[in-house]
């Protein structure tokens, strides 16, 4: 359809509102309360515009863009002299209040209100009364509260509450007197909460990480980078200031996390800062230079015997060179076994299967959702916000039966009420999705299993049947093949979360059953780490059999690369392992368990100090970009193997000399990688022959950051890896979208930006969105359903079937170690059935004592009315709960020995 706006012709698409389709467009409308995830709901009244009935109407009328929408041959007018009259008014009306605190703001200088503030030219004000004040609230570790500077947008509280489903986020009072904050101090419970920080246009909601080692935005390098919490790969900018990382924000990619980020993934960066990281190599526990280490290791790697032990949460380059380095046979997946066989099992049904697996993207807009074992809030927390957008697809449908478009989000809403598509959920206890869902399921493993393997016979009954099924399951079973039939975009998710092959397999047979008479089916798994899929396309041995090797006297030295062996291994196989082992040499950029027992340590980087690609759960590669070049011995673990290889005179990797002659050997030698090669730009990649900056334009102070070193400033690094600079020098066009390292646009400062580097608002950006697909389906390939249904759980007397639970916060190795994510980790527990806890004489807080193995452990009791008989659960990967080979029997003692009144944590680990 064709919009003339003043004047001139444009083409526009149908279905959206005149705000949306000006902005994409290039055009510069202000706005606050609208925002492209969440719609329009006409709340600031800064997007003005005349509109005229026809080309000779001179007068028109003004309209709210954003609650306007875009009809054929449509007039209207951004640059009407009432119209900017108009926002000029608006944006003094709702500065009346505003603080002129822009110099001690943390928002100053990257702030949405002072873009708009500039664009509609409002420059002095004439409000000369005393302000409006509020007393701000203690929100938690992520988040400062300055409610003086709000202008009563109303975003927060709709992304909070409606799009991510917070509860103690609240508008409160009303007109001049409107408060947004809890009902009193408090930690924000939501795991969503920290995107605040972005979503409000000013300096309410500020980042409190950044806070307490401030910088101004414009002063950080940045370079793009890719989240290492989860398997989702969420897109980042990461910040650098001095030499220390300072910010991860949002970078954007329509596919994978659109505009916002979960709160480990922007918090979780802190491990990199932390005071007791690996900075210098050390030989026997004692520091050592860079020569002697080279020459002690090629000694030793001269010598037969030498395996390699790699990482899930290290790059594809590290865990390729590794295993170049030690060859081919003696190259071993640094994960539990369990793990191992369901990431090569995911990459199996994707490779070999007839479905699809959706981005996160399009797993929003499905119409029915079930999810078999996972709770993925808290394993791969956007995946569930994406859950929430998918229950208000079929409700929708509504509003576009009333004319009402989806973007005019208070009249959707009105129509929708508390209406919500199919969602169902299958889990060992309860789950913060459970609110949403149609019906829950709570069952072990194997029962789960069981429903997916009968949920796929109810759809195709070619496919393996369920005998023994109470009537309630068959019920079940049946509502939820119905429900997934009648949908146009279904999607089932699983995962490695619960750890079970037959749930993961239950789950590819009800999305094979689908798919037969629809191929909009998606099946989604998630993963426990950020590179569990490219580990597993790389293929390698398991955990176990290195443990064998060694201890049975095949090999005798062992290189572990980024790997705590002690969270992937049991306490007794690790020790036995260890202890046989004559040279230990570990690589890594943190202090664990495994490091402490290492003859040589090698200082790794993070991913802030390094260039890398990780494959996400879709089976998307993507890179993340070195943010700044380390001052001390750090440098990439894929460096640190070239130069112990060029020490021993390795064959192969004498000749690769950086990052892309490894990333072009990947390609070449392993079949399921060999596309990585393109996932961004060469190194040579110039833009009008100019690199693309890591700073700002307006970056200041290198010519006196170190003045009180040298008042001659160094030349800055030049980066033989990619095309970016370490400089504000470079070309200010818009770079390839692999390689955004920040989002800026004339007139456009803050994070709104991003409206200037996408195709169409909310779209994907130009050029496409950043990672390569790696793993598609075959196309008319024979379905072949998964046999094997496991037997019905049954408990046993005197034991308790041991299961994880996984934690947003505490989970995950890394983020745990950053301060900010370690005030929300949870102590430690043992969470029991009431029926259990009773059958024991527990209460909550009471301590159990149960074995595992030979290990003795006692922890306080949490009592759940959702888990099932026969079941215990403990926190995943806390570091006071040693790793167990989960699931796995353990025996409790006799009642008189298992409680005492007492909240505290006493473990005890006895060899016996």
């Amino acid at each position: 359809m064709v919009l003339f706006i003043d004047n001139k012709p444009y083409e526009v698409p149908a279905g959206k509102n005149l705000l949306e389709t000006c902005l994409s467009l290039g055009l510069d409308v202000p706005y606050f309360c609208w925002h492209p995830a969440m719609g329009s709901v006409g709340a600031c009244r800064q997007c003005a515009v005349k509109v005229y009935k026809d080309e000779n109407d001179q007068k028109g009328r003004l309209v709210m863009s954003c609650m306007e929408p875009v009809v054929n041959n449509q007039r209207i007018s951004v640059e009407d002299h009432e119209a900017k009259e108009f926002r000029g008014h608006v944006i003094e009306w709702l500065m009346t209040n505003h603080p002129h605190d822009c110099a001690v703001c943390d928002e100053g200088g990257s702030c949405h209100l002072q873009d708009m503030t500039v664009m509609t030219g409002h420059n002095y004000r004439n409000f000369r009364y005393k302000k409006r004040t509020y007393t701000n609230q203690y929100l938690g570790p992520f988040l400062n509260h300055e409610m003086n500077r709000c202008i009563q947008c109303y975003r927060c509280v709709r992304f909070y509450k409606d799009y991510a489903g917070g509860k103690d986020l609240d508008v409160f009072a009303s007109k001049n007197n409107v408060y947004f904050g809890r009902a009193e101090d408090g930690v924000l419970e939501n795991e969503f909460s920290g995107n605040l920080a972005e979503v409000c246009p000013t300096g309410v909601f500020t980042d409190k990480t950044l806070k307490q080692h401030y910088t101004r935005k414009w002063d950080l390098t940045m370079a793009p980078s890719v989240c290492q919490h989860c398997s989702i790969g969420c897109n980042t900018i990461a910040g650098e200031r001095y030499g220390s990382l300072r910010m991860i924000a949002n970078r954007y990619n329509g596919d994978v996390n659109g505009y916002f980020l979960c709160d480990r993934g922007r918090y979780g960066y802190e491990f990199v800062n932390a005071a007791d990281r690996i900075r210098n190599p050390h030989i026997q526990q004692r520091e050592t230079d860079r020569g002697t280490l080279l020459s002690t290791l090629s000694g030793l790697l001269n010598k037969p015997g030498v395996i390699g032990i790699g990482s899930p949460r290290a790059s594809l380059q590290s865990n390729f060179v590794l295993k170049a380095l030690v060859g081919e046979h003696n190259f071993y997946h640094g994960v539990s076994d369990t793990e191992h066989d369901l990431a090569e099992l995911a990459v199996k049904i994707l490779r070999e299967g007839p479905v699809r697996t959706p981005s996160t993207k399009e797993v929003e807009e499905a119409d029915a959702v079930f999810i078999l074992g996972e709770d993925i809030t808290n394993t791969a927390p956007i995946l569930a916000l994406a859950v929430r957008q998918s229950v208000q697809q079929q409700p929708a449908a509504l509003a576009e039966k009333a004319n009402i478009p989806l973007w005019n989000d208070a009249a959707v809403k009105g129509i929708v009420q508390d209406k919500k598509g199919p969602l169902f959920i299958a889990t060992l206890t309860t789950t913060k999705l459970d609110e949403l869902a149609t019906a829950t399921y709570r069952a072990t493993p194997e029962c789960i299993a069981r429903l997916g393997f009968a949920v796929a016979h109810a759809l195709d009954n070619t496919s393996p049947a369920v005998t023994d099924l109470s009537e309630n399951m068959v019920v079940l079973a049946g509502q939820i093949a119905q429900a997934l039939r009648a949908a146009k975009k279904p999607v089932i998710i699983s995962g490695a979360g619960c750890e079970s092959d037959a749930v993961m397999k239950a789950a590819a047979n009800v999305a094979y059953a689908l798919n037969k008479e629809n191929s909009n089916t998606g099946l989604v798994y998630t993963m426990l780490e950020c590179n569990s899929i490219g580990l597993a396309m790389m293929g390698g041995h398991r955990l176990h059999a290195a443990f064998n090797a060694v201890v049975n006297g095949h090999a005798d030295t062992v290189i572990v690369l980024e790997n705590d062996l002690y969270r992937h291994g049991r306490k007794s196989d690790v020790e036995a392992f260890l202890k046989a082992c004559r040279n230990i040499i570990v690589l890594d950029h943190s202090v664990h368990a495994t490091t402490q027992q290492a003859d040589v340590v090698i200082p790794a980087g993070t991913f802030a100090e390094s260039d890398g690609i990780v494959v996400n759960n879709e089976g998307r590669a993507q890179r993340f970009f070195q943010v700044y070049e380390s001052k001390d011995m750090v440098c990439e673990s894929w460096r640190w193997l070239l130069d112990i290889g060029a020490a021993a005179n390795h064959a192969r990797l004498s000749h690769w000399k950086n990052f892309e002659e490894i990333t072009h050997a990947i390609a070449t030698d392993e079949p399921l990688l060999k596309r990585i090669d393109a996932v961004t730009p060469p190194s040579q990649f110039r833009v009008a022959g100019q690199r693309i900056p890591r700073e700002p334009h307006r970056y200041s102070g290198r010519t006196s950051m170190h003045a009180n070193i040298n008042v001659s400033e160094p030349k800055p690094p030049e980066d033989a890896d990619s095309p970016l600079s370490y400089t504000m020098e470079g070309y200010r066009g818009m770079p390839p979208s692999s390689m955004i390292p920040f989002f800026w646009s004339p007139g456009w400062n803050s994070v709104q930006s991003v409206n200037k580097y996408q195709q169409e608002i909310g779209g994907e950006l130009k050029g496409g969105d950043p990672g390569i697909r790696l793993l598609e389906p075959v196309a008319d390939k024979t379905i072949k359903y998964f046999e094997g249904i496991p037997e019905a759980f049954k408990p046993l007397e005197d034991h308790l079937l041991i299961m994880p639970m996984h934690h947003i916060f505490g989970s995950d190795e890394l983020s745990a170690r950053s301060p900010s994510v370690a005030q929300r980790i949870p102590k430690p527990y043992i969470l029991l059935s009431m029926d259990d806890a009773v059958a024991l004489s527990l209460l909550e807080n009471y301590m159990l004592t149960f074995y595992i193995g030979r290990y003795e452990y006692s922890l306080p009791v949490k009592v759940s009315n959702a888990l099932p008989n026969g079941v215990a659960a403990v926190p995943y990967g806390l570091p006071e709960i040693p790793y167990t080979e989960l699931p796995e029997w353990a025996t409790t003692r006799s009642p008189k020995y298992l409680h005492t009144l007492t909240p505290t944590y006493t473990p005890k680990h006895l060899n016996t």
